[in-house]
């Protein structure tokens, strides 16, 4: 993916400003080349700024892995003012979790790469691992209580284990994030089948 570079102009920025700038050239910069080929000085080059500026803000991989992660979190988190959900039922909360998911990762491929970038790393590189599990923890906590809300209002299955369902939803999902030729049409199918593992069959008959 060919990602515009062009240097931000130099002027008076505030310390939230600089940061965020800073954060835009690294995930930029990680979606053309990937973690490997990250350069802090690619990055200085990019916001238009000297390399003792960078690490007066970002001192160390860890701190810019941390940053870039709150950015990622900032994103998610505006999805739900998008999309209001308060007062809703369990299952049209999942809906909301389906579509937001479809969302980030798929028309906005760029936070999919992000993703799979982090994802593929966390094993072998603490840095990584320390700042995206906290996310993926939280995520899964959420579906979890969706779930556990859905099988006490019985939208859901009476025997469902939602702790495990987190986890089988949340991993069906990202495993879709690496599909070769994502499309609506398959993204349905998928949704369509953890609907069907999940539902209170005496529901499905009403």
């Amino acid at each position: 993916m060919n990602v515009p570079h062009t240097p931000i102009q130099a002027r008076r920025e505030s310390g939230d400003e600089r940061r965020a700038a800073i954060a835009a050239a690294a995930r930029a910069l990680i979606v053309e080349k990937g973690m490997a080929g990250l350069r802090m000085r690619d990055i200085a080059e990019r916001v238009g700024i000297n390399i003792a500026t960078l690490h007066y803000h970002v001192p160390s991989k860890a701190a810019l892995v941390r940053l870039v992660v709150e950015t990622l979190i900032d994103d998610f988190r505006a999805q739900p003012m998008a999309r209001p959900r308060a007062q809703l039922p369990p299952a049209a909360l999942l809906e909301h979790e389906f579509a937001d998911f479809y969302e980030a990762y798929i028309e906005h491929p760029e936070i999919g790469r992000l993703m799979e970038e982090f994802l593929n790393l966390r094993q072998r590189d603490a840095d990584i691992r320390a700042a995206i599990d906290p996310m993926q923890s939280y995520w899964t906590r959420m579906i979890a209580d969706i779930l556990a809300a859905g099988r006490a209002d019985g939208c859901f299955r009476a025997d469902l284990d939602p702790d495990a369902a987190a986890q089988m939803l949340t991993g069906a999902l990202i495993n879709y994030s690496h599909h070769p030729t994502p499309s609506a049409q398959a993204f349905g199918r998928l949704t369509a089948e953890l609907r069907r593992a999940i539902a209170n069959p005496l529901r499905l008959e009403d």
